[in-house]
């Protein structure tokens, strides 16, 4: 995986951690999670579980929580 490919997930991952950072700490990771599940290709979700495995450097807290909970991606 391309450097910039891993930082462009850790971005949006990110960002959509952000955007429920209001809820309570749980609640945040389940609506990452469950976002990142419904709405990203499984493409990008192979990638970014990599990239977790490797460390996970410079996702969130809740970001990298909820990758960790999410199922692994189903080869096509």
């Amino acid at each position: 995986m391309s450097h910039s490919t891993a930082e462009k997930l850790v971005y949006m991952a990110n960002q959509i951690a952000t955007a429920f950072a209001q809820q309570q700490h749980t609640a945040a990771v389940d609506a990452t999670r469950t976002h990142i599940r419904k709405f990203w290709d499984p493409r990008m979700r192979a990638k970014i579980a990599e990239h977790v495995a490797a460390g996970g450097e410079g996702l969130s807290p809740v970001a990298k929580e909820a990758l960790e909970g999410l199922p692994p991606v189903k080869a096509a």
